[in-house]
């Protein structure tokens, strides 16, 4: 919903307000000002989520390898760590128990296709999300909307 503010009551010829001003309620957080660090090591399915995350309203920096992301969280405000867990150099797990020491306001969310690295990231990181691959980019973004209370599935299907 947008609530219409007239900032200058002067009538243009046709009788249309000369300036109009869109202003949106006010939220308590919303997809544009959540920063996601995404860290995956398949180029594909990097490339693919953070171009999606983007289109959904989301400030996303991708990096291939947790090592590649510690400079990041060390340096960086992020809302959501997003990481593949199975990755090499530094596996997910060790960069979210990273950013928990470092970022403990950092959420985290873990994204991956084997079973059994589920159960120890769970254990790991009891505080973190688990999506398991094979995915559907909504159910990413429902995800995330829950974690933040925000709602940016417009143009997904």
């Amino acid at each position: 919903m947008f609530v219409v503010a007239y900032n200058d009551m002067q009538r243009h010829p046709r009788g249309v307000p000369h300036q109009i001003r869109r202003k949106r309620p006010e939220t308590r957080l919303t997809q544009a000002m959540v920063r996601i660090l995404l860290a995956e090591d398949d180029d594909s399915m990097r490339t693919y989520l953070a171009r999606a995350l983007e289109r959904s309203g989301y400030d996303v920096v991708a990096v291939a390898t947790g090592a590649q992301a510690v400079p990041y969280i060390d340096s960086e405000p992020f809302d959501l760590l997003l990481t593949d867990i199975v990755m090499p150099e530094m596996d997910g797990i060790e960069l979210a128990q990273h950013a928990a020491a470092v970022a403990p306001d950092t959420r985290i969310m873990f994204i991956t296709g084997f079973a059994a690295v589920t159960l120890k990231a769970g254990k790991a990181v009891p505080q973190a999300k688990v999506l398991s691959k094979p995915f559907h980019l909504r159910d990413l973004v429902l995800e995330i909307d829950r974690i933040f209370g925000s709602n940016s599935m417009t143009g997904l299907n």
